[in-house]
């Protein structure tokens, strides 16, 4: 697992009393060990993943619900995109002996922690991500509690495939309203950014100017709205302009 966003913050948890390790947003961990691994989530989504044949299982903890596909990135930078974090974890598992067929999986988070992450549907972006590429994969879940408006912190033991999930009070979370805050901004960030794009995509190219067009003062050329057929010449009260007969038009 060289050069990969691995867990590494591990403690004893007197709760469990057993080892443990405790996830951070982008990291993941697999294990064979009778051990806690620990994670708390808002709009974020943890995958617990585990062969109750071989015994291993494992979690990881993603942001967002893009692929993340960019090559430039980090990897610990790409984990935080559930497609690269969905597919690490699936990848570690069987190369330590899981097989595909008998993974099942339980899936947490996915909350609307703040308000504005309501219109930023990252939660409910995230949740069904989880369950679509799940189901793509063709791994079984046996347990979800995702969506509503708590964090949770999730408990999983890895060798049994037991999980507790706790909801907590957002306020009394720092580290999860900040990480919401953040994910907030950078949403709005790349929705301002993706609008520009179109924008500028779509924007009108500039027209050359008729030499003998009118001018207003906004610098937008003035044309005939019907052009006469060559050959006929105008008479003293058809003059482009004129009072009488002059069509004119702006161009749109």
């Amino acid at each position: 697992m060289s050069g990969l966003p691995v867990a590494s913050n591990r403690y004893y948890d007197n709760n469990f009393q057993r080892p443990g390790v405790k996830l951070l947003p982008n990291e993941f961990f697999v294990t064979r060990e009778d051990m806690v691994l620990a994670t708390v989530l808002g709009s974020c989504v943890a995958a617990c993943i585990q062969d109750p044949v071989a015994g291993i299982g494992g979690m990881n903890h993603f942001m967002l619900p893009d692929d993340g596909a960019d090559p430039s990135r980090a990897t610990s930078d790409s984990m935080r995109y559930g497609a690269y974090a969905m597919e690490v974890l699936l990848n570690e598992l069987i190369k330590g002996g899981a097989r595909r067929e008998r993974l099942e999986a339980k899936v947490f988070g996915g909350a609307a922690v703040l308000a504005a992450m309501t219109t930023l549907n990252i939660g409910d972006r995230n949740s069904e991500f989880v369950r679509r590429y799940l189901a793509l994969e063709k791994v079984r879940i046996t347990a979800e509690d995702l969506q509503g408006q708590h964090p949770r912190k999730v408990c999983f033991m890895p060798a049994t495939g037991q999980v507790m999930v706790k909801k907590l009070r957002a306020a009394h979370e720092t580290q999860v309203s900040e990480l919401e805050h953040r994910l907030a901004r950078e949403m709005r960030d790349r929705r301002a950014e993706r609008s520009r794009e179109r924008v500028e995509l779509f924007a009108r190219p500039a027209m050359p100017a008729h030499p003998d067009a009118n001018r207003p003062d906004n610098g937008r050329p003035r044309v005939e709205l019907f052009s006469r057929p060559a050959g006929i010449t105008a008479s003293r009260n058809e003059t482009l302009g004129s009072s009488t007969h002059g069509k004119t038009m702006e161009e749109a």
